[in-house]
């Protein structure tokens, strides 16, 4: 039986529940076993458990009946409008940002000084202190793109990032709850490669780089 091995828990409890419900292990109408045996076999706590029951009753897949037991109500959950309506809002933001990013990291390449590039590379070491919490990381990110767009020594765009900071923080923070990065490493290399192509002057290999690492994280929620 496969058991929970990453974090969050509860949310990973859920999609191994609702996977076995999907390939058939209990049909529509079916009690599905107490929490003591699911939290053995899931290997997580029973509160973990009753979490997942609770996120999956939510969905419509699984109704807790008081003194009776946990039934399957449905085969599989519908689409989940709000995290849809989350993931078009957040699209928007990144089309948006590739606008205002990838003109100012061509700028950079052509206009920072050796102070903007020791400025940059510094943000760029702090989007990878361990421990990050989410939002601790965006911050950091948020840090290392504004030090791009301030290198381009363009004030209209360094005013125009600022004023969409806290749409692009707030939708950054949504989509890696959504969908959290898939490797750091790949991340971390994205990020490099457009700091590298500025400290090179290189402008259109900054363009490429920065524009790339945009349009990946907007497929990544396609």
């Amino acid at each position: 039986m496969t058991q929970v091995v990453r974090t969050p828990l509860a949310d990973q409890a859920a999609d191994l529940l609702l996977a076995r419900v999907r390939a058939g292990e209990w049909a529509l109408g079916a009690k599905l076993p107490g929490e003591t045996t699911l939290a053995a076999q899931l290997g997580v706590g029973r509160s973990t458990v009753r979490e997942a029951i609770r996120r999956l009753a939510g969905g419509g897949v699984l109704d807790s009946r008081h003194g009776s037991g946990v039934y399957v109500t449905a085969l599989d959950v519908p689409d989940e409008w709000g995290d849809v309506l989350r993931r078009a809002d957040i699209v928007t933001v990144i089309e948006a940002r590739t606008a205002i990013e990838v003109e100012g990291a061509m700028l950079a390449a052509q206009r920072r000084t050796p102070a903007d590039l020791r400025i940059i590379r510094r943000a760029l070491d702090a989007r990878t202190v361990p421990g990050q919490s989410v939002e601790e990381h965006v911050d950091a990110d948020m840090a290392l793109h504004r030090a791009i767009v301030v290198a381009s020594h363009n004030d209209v765009l360094v005013e125009l990032f600022d004023g969409f900071v806290p749409r692009v923080r707030r939708s950054m923070i949504e989509m890696l709850r959504i969908r959290p990065t898939a490797s750091e490493r790949d991340d971390h290399d994205a990020h490099a490669a457009v700091v590298e192509a500025i400290a090179e002057r290189k402008p259109d290999a900054a363009v490429g780089a920065s524009r790339s690492h945009l349009d990946a994280l907007k497929a990544a929620l396609s």
